[in-house]
């Protein structure tokens, strides 16, 4: 299936992005915080990054912006997943080259259809 890079400070939400695409047959790699997400995209190529906003060091929407502008990655989609849920939020994602936007507690077949549809 997909290579699916999980960036989220939470060790609890990466599990559970782990456990629920792993199940789905995806190869999952995950990483804590943006700057790490940056890292691991520009080396791993994933098919496709799920986003954390609120993360030390370099937040969500900076490491979307550094992935979807980046010579080497701006071909991998990344869908941002949060809490945030205001529309702001969702547009301000999209104005850093977010393909997609989920909020938690993530759906299963939300996060499929929209990994789909970006992909």
């Amino acid at each position: 299936m997909s290579k699916i890079l999980v960036v989220d400070d939470s060790p609890t939400e990466i599990f559970q992005f782990k456990e629920m695409l792993e199940k789905m047959g995806h190869e999952v790699i995950t990483a804590e915080n943006g700057r790490a997400g940056v890292e691991m995209a520009v080396k791993e190529q994933p098919d496709v990054v799920l986003m954390d906003i609120v993360m030390p060091d370099m937040n969500g929407f900076q490491a979307t912006r550094q992935i979807a502008r980046g010579e080497s990655t701006k071909h991998i989609p990344v869908i941002i997943v949060s809490s945030k849920n205001q529309e702001t939020d969702k547009v301000w994602g999209q104005r850093q080259g977010a393909k997609g936007y989920i909020t938690k507690p993530v759906n299963p077949q939300e996060l499929v259809s929209v990994m789909q549809a970006c992909m």
